[in-house]
């Protein structure tokens, strides 16, 4: 995996330019120790929670976003915040990409899927104090957020908010040669976590030899045969597992001198343009008054705000469901036993299109949608709040096929509720989607 350091010309708007400038640092040594498979694997669960989360930033802000001719933007603002939501949706779905890549390397080492996560917020003491995670609508604080998460290590950046985090925490330590269990150690970006990751592979394929490193099926992993990546490719070996980790660094960071065309480039670019555009009007805002409300109170009793409308309530509740069962189809997929090649396909195919066709559109109908009136004038957004903290896998293959589609049926139901309680402005998108879980149900049933 290469180094960052950026070295082409200065271009672009002031915040590229400011980058160019600084320039970046060959990074230093891993702050993370990796001693054996368990300690991988553990960091690999890590790593992509923090992929499933980086991605539900990325939703939650492009819900936010205005997209309607009455909303109060002149016709060259929403064209603008239409370009950066459609940006922002492709960064999301690489991050489903990376989430797929780390799923193939957790695989290839013997280890099971990796779907679970924290809810927002998190609690305390999840990533390393620099590592944030927060639902934030479209705007100069989120893109700086986004920027910060995905700089390039070296790079010579601040996020005030992390600074201080980083500032109040002590260092986490090492772990030591010796230790049997895997913890939490210390990483100041997403490149460093993954690089230790890299080493961490390096180290175990010398000490033990990649044929007994590497002993879970390249069967059981996903491919572009399924997904529309064509990076996507199964982990066999060492050369495969860095392809898979380069390809995760390199969209988010860049490579070296080529971050602008990574994550973290285009997210510059696009916060130029944005910082541009509200020059010429500083009361320009893209995004809608969204505050990330949850539908039940935390289990650890962190205070939240909670969502009292019902219709708003009910509809996030659709949106969480669903995405639940996005993870229960993944989580099939990558443990599957005997389903074949076309039954794989349409465990694929059904998660694609209900994160296209019902998150997307449900995503962004919340986004208008009222709390209540403990937070006037302020609305939800897709707070992707999970029901509990176990794992997404139903591990007998008759059984999860017949759990998966009474999910659906079940999810219809509920989409058929929403449409009794909604005005009729919404009810067109609630209409499509209750007839996409029909029909995705139908699939399943006849895919079995």
């Amino acid at each position: 995996m290469t180094d960052v350091t950026a070295t082409a010309a200065p271009s672009g708007g002031r915040f590229m330019r400011l980058l160019a400038a600084r320039g970046g640092t060959v990074p230093g040594a891993p702050t993370m120790v990796l001693q054996h498979r368990e300690a991988l694997v553990w960091t690999l669960g890590k790593a992509a929670a923090l992929e499933q989360l980086v991605m539900c930033q990325y939703l939650y802000a492009t819900c936010s976003m205005k997209d309607r001719d009455d909303e109060g933007l002149t016709p060259e603002q929403l064209e603008a915040t239409r370009r950066w939501r459609r940006e922002i949706i492709n960064i999301a779905e690489q991050e489903m990409l990376h989430l797929a890549l780390v799923q193939n390397l957790l695989t290839a080492v013997g280890a099971g899927s990796a779907l679970e996560r924290p809810n927002f917020p998190l609690p305390p003491h999840a990533y390393p104090a620099g590592i944030r995670m927060e639902l934030l609508p479209f705007n100069e604080q989120s893109l700086r957020h986004f920027i910060y998460l995905e700089r390039p290590e070296g790079l010579d950046m601040a996020d005030q908010d992390a600074l201080a985090a980083v500032e109040k925490a002590a260092p986490l330590p090492l772990a030591t040669e010796d230790e049997i269990g895997p913890r939490l150690q210390d990483f100041a970006t997403i490149g460093e976590l993954y690089r230790a990751i890299e080493i961490g592979f390096d180290h175990l394929a010398e000490k033990i030899g990649e044929s007994r490193l590497f002993l879970g099926p390249p069967g059981a992993q996903a491919t572009s045969r399924d997904f529309w990546f064509p990076e996507l490719v199964p982990v066999t070996d060492l050369a495969s597992a860095h392809a898979a980790i380069d390809t995760i660094v390199e969209q988010g960071e860049g490579a070296r001198g080529e971050w602008r065309n990574a994550h973290f480039g285009r997210l510059v670019a696009v916060l130029d343009e944005f910082l541009d555009l509200r020059d010429q009007d500083p009361s320009f805002e893209p995004s809608r008054p969204v505050l990330p409300a949850c539908v039940r109170e935390r289990e650890d009793g962190l205070p939240i705000p909670l969502i009292s409308e019902p219709f708003t309530s009910r509809s996030v509740d659709l949106l969480n469901a669903v995405y639940e069962v996005i993870l229960q189809l993944l989580a099939r997929y990558f443990a599957h036993t005997d389903e074949t090649d076309d039954q794989l396909g349409v465990l694929a195919e059904v998660a694609v299109a209900l994160m296209k066709n019902v998150v997307k559109p449900v995503g962004g109908l919340v986004t208008r949608l009222p709390i209540g009136p403990e937070y006037p004038g302020r609305t939800a957004g897709p707070t992707f709040e999970l029901f509990y903290g176990v794992d997404y896998l139903l591990p007998h293959r008759d059984a999860a096929w017949a759990v998966l589609e009474e999910r659906m049926r079940l999810l219809s139901e509920l989409g058929t509720r929403c449409q009794n309680m909604c005005s009729p402005q919404y009810m067109p998108t609630l209409v499509k989607v209750t007839a996409t879980l029909d029909s995705l149900a139908d699939q399943l049933a006849e895919a079995r």
